[in-house]
């Protein structure tokens, strides 16, 4: 097994080593020129998807840098004790990718994406391979707590090969959410995407008990066009500007500072998002073409990092409307040891709320207040874990104290997390982790097989509008 974790490492290695947008350039370029695109297309198209990945990162990190400092001013101005620090999600992604088995997780994850075309049994091509580090980081905390890579490496296939049955199940609802036409090719099979499930159980709750709540709701988009500015995302950033730097007790100048830092990243999600939809034009024009050709018009979706769908104002107001509410959760949530900094705008919840309520934000919100406290707790939990990874591939972050611990408070794939805990405490002998994982494993394939009945609901839906418009 050790020889196949080398070969994966010298296979994909040098790519990893590009970073993202590199490497997300040079393949979106060449699987185009596959699907018999011309090379200049397909070189603009890949450049374009490199810098829109180059660009929401660093956004997100100008944002979330922002807010930790007020933020930290907030804990030192009243004494709360958090000791685990959240230090969002790129030190975690060096963390991941500087570990061998995040490659060899890789190559198991791309064999299984085409084993499940050549077998129709998805119509998904998974494009976004560095996002692979969400899943990988918790099949090693499984590693971490005694797993051995066999059961590892099987737990990766079934978390895998659903994230991929689930891109095919939103599809739809993208196009919905896009205003794009049932050829536009791309969808998701980001890990933040795996909270749908228990998402969609609170939203059939909500359906059930609580209908009233829709009544309440508002467009987000349509109430923008009504009030103009002050429900622009300029607005909304500088609202939540204003929270967060009065909490943290900060200067005049300091909270207005904040409040047009969050005002430009905002707006400029907006403005990235749209790329990512001009990035892949010239591909789905290709496999278009190729799919008529070769496979009778079968049609293949490409499986894109999730800030495609960033220009919805729905995921960015139920995000600052979040942000403060999980502050106050932090401080008061037994079991809770992290004070969210780097994952203070959550967007390992909001995308998932998005498609799943279909961007009611009364949903998102009360939804996302439950779905908060599983974050902090599974975040809690793999801390000691990460710690551990940190310093064994010399990626612990200078200025923390000798002896910290550190995570991110919103860290993709909660339910997962829990799920490797019981993985690698149920494989050294732990006979109540078996009797959890056992469980654990039920209703966690029970509910998903549960939500993709009613996403294939929803999706006859769409398609029986689209032939009564036809």
């Amino acid at each position: 097994m050790q020889a196949v974790i080398d070969f994966a490492n010298t296979i994909f290695q040098p790519l990893i080593d590009l970073g993202a947008g590199p490497l997300m350039t040079i393949i979106l370029t060449l699987i185009a020129l596959l699907f018999k695109v011309k090379f200049t297309k397909a070189l603009e198209g890949g450049l374009k998807l490199g810098i829109a990945l180059t660009a929401i990162g660093a956004v997100i990190g100008i944002l979330t840098g922002a807010f930790s400092e007020a933020l930290q001013a907030f804990v030192e101005n009243t004494g709360v004790e958090l000791s685990i620090t959240d230090v969002g999600w790129a030190p975690l992604a060096t963390i991941t990718w500087g570990s061998p088995l995040t490659l060899y997780f890789l190559m198991v994850l791309v064999i299984l994406n085409i084993i499940m075309l050549v077998l129709n049994k998805t119509n998904t091509l998974d494009v976004d391979i560095f996002d692979v580090w969400h899943l990988a980081i918790t099949a090693i905390i499984a590693r971490y707590l005694g797993a051995n890579l066999l059961v590892t490496t099987i737990f990766v296939l079934i978390v895998g090969g659903l994230k991929i049955i689930n891109s095919d199940l939103m599809k739809p609802t993208f196009n919905d959410l896009l205003g794009a036409p049932a050829e536009n090719p791309m969808t998701s099979t980001h890990m933040n995407y795996m909270m749908n499930p228990i998402v969609m159980l609170f939203d059939r709750i909500i359906d059930k008990l609580f209908p009233w709540l829709d009544k309440y709701d508002f467009d987000a988009a349509a109430l923008n066009d009504r009030i103009g500015f002050w429900g622009s995302k300029f607005a909304i950033g500088i609202y939540l500007g204003i929270i967060i730097g009065l909490l943290g007790g900060q200067s005049l100048t300091e909270i207005f500072e904040l409040a047009f830092t969050a005002a430009f990243c905002l707006q400029l999600f907006s403005i990235i998002g749209s790329w990512f939809i001009e990035s892949v034009e010239p591909l789905s024009q290709g496999i278009t073409n190729f799919a008529n050709k070769r496979f009778e018009g079968r049609q293949f979706n490409i499986g894109l990092d999730w800030p495609f769908i960033a220009g919805r104002a729905e995921m960015w107001a139920a995000a600052n409307v979040l942000a403060p509410i999980m502050l106050v959760i932090a401080l008061v949530l037994p079991g809770n040891k992290i004070l969210p900094l780097g994952g203070i705008i959550a967007m390992g919840l909001t995308p998932s709320l998005l498609i799943i309520t279909r961007g009611k934000i009364m949903r998102m919100i009360v939804i996302g207040i439950f779905m908060l406290p599983v974050f902090l707790w599974a975040d809690t939990l793999i801390a000691p874990a990460v710690t551990d990874m940190a310093i064994n591939v010399g990626a612990f972050p200078d200025g923390l104290a000798a002896g910290s611990l550190i995570t991110h408070s919103t860290l993709e794939g909660p339910i997962e997390k829990f799920v490797a805990y019981l993985v690698g405490t149920a494989n050294v002998g732990n006979i109540m982790s078996i009797v959890y994982l056992v469980l654990a494993s039920v209703a966690y394939l029970g509910l998903f097989a549960w939500y993709a009945k009613q996403m294939k609901k929803r999706n006859a839906e769409y398609l029986a509008k689209e032939q009564e418009q036809q």
